[in-house]
C-alpha cells in the first residue's frame, strides 16, 4: 500500500510549492486525508493542550468513564456491539458564539489554552480551504464564502479519550463514519495508535506523529466540489493498554448555509444541466438534522434524501 500522505507546509514557500501544492491535491482526490507538518501552530502551544487534556480527563472524566462502562456492562461483553463507543468525550464551540466559559470542571489555564488554540486552527482551516480551492482553479475566497451561512461558519472542538478497553475485538473507539461538514483538524496522540481510514477496500492507519495535524474531508466539501474531492470512512480501533488523546476541530457551514456545487466544477454539456450536477443542493442545518441518525450509515442515500427532501432545485444558484 502506498504511504499515507504527509504534507510539510513549509514547502509552499519555496521553490518546491508546485509539487507541495500537487501532494495537496492527490490527498484530497485519492485519500480525504492527509497529515500536516510545520503548520504554523507552535509545539509549546500543542505540548500545553496535550498535557492540560490529559489531566482533565484523569482528574474529571476517567472515573465517570469507568463507571458508565461498567454500568452498560460493556466490559464484560461476548458479542460485538454495534450502538455504542469505547470514547469519553466532551464539547466545545468557537463559532458563531464560544460555550468554553460554560463547560463546567475546565481549569481556568486549560480554557485560556483551548481558546488559543482554537484560533490558531481557524487560521490554518482558511488557509487550507485557500489551497484546496486554488488547486480547484476556484476564484479566490470561494470555499470560505461557500460554508458561510448569515453568521459565517461554524466552528467546534470534539475533545476524546480513548481509554484501555478489555474487548476492542467486540467493541470500537468509534464505528465508522464520514464527518458531515466541511473540513476536519485533529490533532491526535503521537503514542497510541487507533485511527484508521477505508482506502481501496482496506483500513489503513493514520499514524500518530508528534506535532502533526491531521486533515480530513467532510461531506459538505464532497458537495461543493461536485465530487471532485470526497469524504472517506473512518474509525477508531480500541486499544487494550493506553490512552488515546484525540481533539477534532470542525470548520463547517454555517446552520443557514445553502450547500451546492461549485458552478465552475459542473461539467456543461449541452442544455441538459441537471444531469451535470452529480450532487443536490440544500440547507446545511437539514442535512445535520438527517445526519444526526444516520452518522453510521452510508453518506450516499443522506445526498439522495437531500435531493428528494430538501426543496431546492439541484440546479440552482444562490
Amino acid at each position: 500500500m502506498e504511504n499515507f500522505p504527509v504534507i510539510n507546509l513549509e514547502k509552499l514557500n519555496g521553490e518546491e510549492r508546485g509539487s507541495t501544492m500537487e501532494k495537496i491535491k492527490d490527498a484530497c482526490e485519492n485519500w480525504g486525508f492527509f497529515e500536516l507538518l510545520n503548520h504554523g501552530i507552535s509545539h509549546e502551544l500543542m505540548d500545553a493542550v496535550e498535557r492540560l487534556t490529559k489531566e482533565h480527563y484523569k482528574k474529571c472524566m476517567e472515573q465517570r468513564f469507568k463507571q458508565l462502562m461498567a454500568s452498560k456492562s460493556l466490559e464484560g461483553v461476548q458479542a460485538e456491539v454495534h450502538d455504542m463507543d469505547w470514547e469519553s468525550t466532551f464539547h466545545l464551540r468557537h463559532l458563531p458564539y464560544s460555550n468554553i466559559s460554560e463547560i463546567p470542571d475546565l481549569q481556568d489555564d486549560y480554557r485560556k489554552i483551548m481558546k488559543e488554540f482554537a484560533v490558531k486552527l481557524e487560521k490554518l482551516a482558511e488557509e487550507l480551504l485557500e489551497l484546496l480551492g486554488e488547486n480547484l482553479g476556484l476564484e479566490k475566497g470561494y470555499l470560505k464564502k461557500a460554508l458561510c451561512g448569515s453568521k459565517g461558519p461554524t466552528f467546534a472542538t470534539k475533545v476524546s479519550n480513548y481509554p484501555p478497553c478489555p474487548k476492542p475485538d467486540l467493541i470500537k473507539g468509534l464505528r465508522a463514519h464520514t464527518d458531515a461538514g466541511g473540513i476536519i483538524l485533529l490533532f491526535q496522540d503521537d503514542k497510541v495508535s487507533g485511527l484508521q481510514l477505508l482506502k481501496d477496500g482496506h483500513w489503513i492507519d493514520v499514524p500518530p506523529m508528534r506535532h502533526s495535524i491531521v486533515i480530513n474531508l467532510g461531506d459538505q466539501l464532497e458537495v461543493i466540489t461536485n465530487g471532485r474531492y470526497k469524504s472517506v470512512l473512518h474509525r477508531v480501533i480500541a486499544q487494550t493498554d493506553g490512552n488515546r488523546m484525540s481533539i477534532a476541530s470542525f470548520y463547517n457551514p454555517g446552520s443557514d448555509a445553502v450547500i451546492y456545487p461549485a458552478p465552475a466544477l459542473v461539467e456543461k454539456e449541452g442544455d441538459d444541466e441537471e444531469k451535470n450536477h452529480v450532487y443536490p443542493k440544500f440547507v446545511f442545518e437539514d442535512y445535520m438534522k438527517l445526519y444526526a441518525g444516520l452518522k453510521f450509515q452510508a453518506k450516499e442515500p443522506r445526498f439522495e434524501a437531500m435531493r428528494a427532501t430538501g426543496g431546492l432545485s439541484p440546479i440552482a444558484t444562490a
